[in-house]
Parts: structure tokens; sequence; C-alpha cells
């Protein structure tokens, strides 16, 4: 009988080499990439890309899962507080290894695997806070972490002989020269450069959301509001209302997607300059705001130009003059 286990892919080079070692043992693994407006963002229009990847070039069989709208409350009011910014690290882990072994279970596999390396994040993978998710979890012994497995006590996966206990690793610490040694090992080439994925341990764009989730009623806290605040350079007006602007071609691009239902394009006619995302909250009319804004960062146009407001990103549907933003009131504004 061939044994199953599920992966928690991270998006990074550690998720991807925990779960070839255990595949190439000849379990079959089924990874999870979960997602929130935190982190792995992109792949909410992306998925089915990140599924053909991750097969085509890592023979990993995976599946993308949104859990954004119950991440919120994650973020919100963590058990265990937070890290150096707004990152509630210790309680993420538990959640989504939660999350994982709800799969587990229900697709009939008999493990989890992670990528965790002892003492390679100051919060979350320090020994104690290690055995402490594994416990909260509720499934300690079914949890292997196969780069640092040789430095934890087996599991019932070793004990079990599923898995060879000798081929697995004894990393430990923030070194990424044996993580990048064994990848070559295992022909794994083509993956991300080691880099912080969650927003929520920047200083800037954590503190942008510290402050959206102080101002914000958590009933009312929308995942479509916080990947505006997160992408772009987002504005908030004195109503209330949102604006992001893009920064670039790419980001005037990539922002066609955020645009929900009743949001609004902004843009200057016939002139360089970004697109903006403009969503209406409350009761005031911000909409000569949001033009204001747009023009402002649209540097060939006079100081005062009509600008397009509507529904689609030309700015053919409702022209409206509007005067350039002074610095002063881009401080007022800035998120």
């Amino acid at each position: 009988m061939t044994v199953s286990a599920v992966s928690l892919l991270s998006g990074g080079l550690d998720s991807l080499l925990a779960t070839r070692l255990v595949q190439d043992q000849g379990v079959k693994v089924t990874g999870l990439q979960f997602i929130s407006p935190f982190f792995g963002s992109c792949l909410k229009w992306e998925a089915e890309e990140a599924v053909r990847r991750y097969k085509e070039h890592f023979e990993i069989d995976a599946k993308i899962i949104d859990l954004s709208e119950e991440y919120l409350g994650v973020v919100g009011s963590p058990d265990h507080g937070y890290g150096k910014n707004f990152n509630p690290c210790i309680d993420c882990k538990i959640f989504l290894f939660k999350k994982a072994l709800d799969y587990m279970r229900e697709s009939g596999a008999s493990f989890l695997i992670t990528g965790e390396v002892v003492g390679q994040r100051p919060m979350s993978q320090r020994r104690y806070t290690m055995d402490l998710i594994a416990n909260k979890m509720g499934a300690k012994d079914i949890l292997l972490r196969p780069l640092c497995a040789k430095a934890l006590p087996p599991t019932l996966p070793e004990r079990e002989g599923w898995v060879d206990r000798q081929k697995l690793m004894n990393f430990s610490g923030r070194s990424r020269k044996p993580q990048m040694a064994l990848a070559k090992e295992l022909g794994i080439d083509g993956y991300p450069a080691p880099a912080g994925g969650c927003v929520l341990t920047d200083p800037i764009l954590s503190g942008r959301i510290s402050r959206y989730f102080a101002a914000t009623a958590p009933e009312k806290r929308s995942v479509s509001e916080l990947l505006l605040l997160l992408s772009g350079r987002p504005f908030r007006f004195p109503g209330g209302s949102i604006l992001t602007t893009g920064r670039s071609e790419g980001e005037n691009n990539a922002m066609i997607r955020l645009a929900g239902e009743g949001d609004l394009f902004v843009k200057v006619p016939d002139i360089p300059g970004p697109l903006g995302i403009f969503r209406q909250i409350g009761e005031v009319d911000e909409r000569a705001l949001a033009a204001s804004v747009v023009l402002r960062y649209s540097p060939k146009s006079p100081e005062e130009y009509k600008v397009g407001v509507g529904v689609r990103p030309e700015p053919s549907d409702y022209l409206l003059t509007a005067r350039k933003a002074t610095d002063e009131e881009l401080e007022t504004y800035r998120v």
C-alpha cells in the first residue's frame, strides 16, 4: 500500500526540498499552498499557472487554497501576540497546520510535512515554539520536518518506516548554504530567492495593515480593501474612501484585476500617468479628491485638467475637471 502525505508549500525553497525528500522515498505527496492578502496574494489570479509550474518544474502535485476571509480573524486577535511588526507568526502556523490537518484527514493521507528548520526564524522556528505549535495543532506525532528531522525526536512516519530517517536532514540556523547544496543535488533550480514572503513582517506594509485593523471594526474588515491598501500607492480620504494608484506601467496593468463591483478607474486622458482604483466608502462623494491625486502623479499635465473617472480603465465614461493635489494634501491622504 502506498503511503500518502500532505506538504505545506510556502512558495520558497525549503518547502520544495522537504516535499521532494519525502516524495523521492516513494510517498505520494500532495502540496498545499495557502494564500491570503498577506502572503501568496498574486496566486489569487494565477492559481492554475502555479499548479502547472509546481508539476512541470518541481514534480510536485499542488493545490492553491485561499484562506483570506478566515485569516483576517487570526491577524486581528492572535492568542500568542505579534512579532516585531504586525506578524502573528505562532498563531498563523497553528491555523495553517490545522487547515492542513483537516485536509489530510479528509483525503486519507497519513502525515504532514513542513519545510521548517530549527533556528531559522526568530519567532516561529525556535525549538520551544515549534513544539508549542505542533502541540496546539493537535497531532504532533504526524508532523514531519524533513530538513531538520535528525535534530528532533523521531515522528510516527519515521518509526513506522514510511520514510527513512537516515535520508532526512539535520539542518539548523539561518544559513542557506545547506539548502542550496541540497537543491543542486536534487536537481531543483529556478526556485525563488530567499526573502520574507509575508507582508505582515514588513515594517512599512505592516504599519498600513495595523492602522487599518485599528480603524476598522472586525465585521467591516474586507479582504478586497486590504488588497487595495497593499498595492501600488494607496490613499485614504477623510470620508473613508480608498484610492490606489499604480507606480509603473506594470502596476497599472496588474491593478485592473483589483477592481471590484462598484469600483471606479481614475485616469488622465492622453497624458502619461498612473491608473487609479477608487472605492467609495461612506456617504461623501470623494471622486474629486481621487482625480486630484491622480493628476498630481501625471507630471506632464497642467495644474488643472480633466480626469476620467469611470467603470472602464480608459478615461471615457465621466470626465471631471480637477486641480493637482498639493504635497501637503498628499501627506494627509497617504496611507
